[in-house]
């Protein structure tokens, strides 16, 4: 029987400087790495358990490294775990736990008093509704009106800060004292993700639609841990999901309509998938045609119907 190669737990040395430094994320929050499991050299070693001889073929850690990623091989990826700890407000956590691919353990207010720190807006940060998504935001209010909705929110945290500490300095059980805490109090958990759900989560929560305050934290957890912790995965992550763009079916059809027979041609296909009304009748709001009016825009694709 062949020996089996002595294996040495990987270290990653840029990581191991921070490890436990606390980056701060809003007003109070903060994320840390409390330990990890694996490197890009892991995710390499795992591709090559599992495809035998074949991938030696392979000259470079990179190149296989941005084959799984660009492949969708998610697997090799899933070798690497880490650990984080984050203290976030608890609106922004509840949009956090939603992400059911990791293991959770959070601090408890049936046993411990409430983090005594609450989220707060700047006057400056006082978001509108967006008109075309129920979901998002849209621009600010001005700083007159966003002095008043601070100035509520201290009265209201102070407020339900101190109806908290009464029921508990009068003995009342911490589980019902807290049922008036606010969601911008703190609450604090260990996160354990392996990468290939980390990077799921980070490639929806550091998008631009993302609530503000979530991507505050995935935009750290990204740029300060990941980029250290497992550079070359990062950067494919970064080229191939980030700064990507995928076609629909829709929009190859429109594009080779365009390339081939020009903006007429290039209007009818819109027309058949639904995008466009016959002519004549008024152009009304269409969330998938305004998706692919950005996706060309970016991609510098002139827009047929304009």
């Amino acid at each position: 029987m062949e020996q089996a190669e002595k294996l040495n737990r990987p270290v990653v040395q840029q990581l191991d400087e921070i490890l436990g430094t606390p980056f701060k994320v809003l007003d109070d929050g903060f994320v840390r790495v409390v330990d990890y499991m694996g490197s890009d050299e892991s995710i390499v070693q795992a591709a090559r358990v599992s495809y035998g001889k074949g991938t030696k073929k392979v000259s470079e850690d990179r190149g296989l490294i941005r084959y799984l990623l660009r492949h969708q091989h998610t697997t090799p990826f899933e070798m690497c775990e880490i650990k984080l700890h984050v203290r976030v407000p608890m609106d922004c956590w509840r949009q956090w736990i939603r992400h059911r691919t990791a293991n959770v353990n959070e601090y408890s207010t049936r046993y411990s008093l409430a983090i005594d720190a609450s989220q707060r807006a700047g006057e400056d940060h006082w978001r509108m509704q967006s008109k075309d998504n129920k979901q998002g935001s849209e621009g600010f209010f001005d700083l007159a009106a966003g002095k008043k909705f601070s100035d509520q929110e201290i009265q209201l945290q102070n407020l339900a800060r101190s109806v908290y500490e009464e029921r508990v300095n009068a003995g009342m059980a911490r589980e019902q004292a807290r049922k008036d805490l606010p969601l911008s109090t703190y609450t604090e958990a260990y996160w354990k993700v392996d990468l290939h759900n980390l990077i799921h989560f980070l490639w929806l929560r550091m998008d631009s639609h993302a609530q503000y305050e979530i991507r505050a934290y995935a935009n750290v957890i990204g740029n300060e841990i990941v980029q250290r912790w497992v550079p070359t995965a990062w950067e494919a992550f970064q080229d191939y999901k980030v700064k990507a763009a995928s076609l629909s079916n829709i929009e190859i059809e429109i594009i080779r309509s365009l390339n081939t027979h020009g903006a007429e041609a290039a209007k009818e296909t819109a027309r058949r998938f639904g995008l466009l009304p016959p002519d004549g009748q008024e152009l009304k709001s269409n969330r998938e045609r305004n998706d692919i009016e950005e996706k060309f825009s970016s991609l510098g694709i002139s827009i047929p119907w304009k």
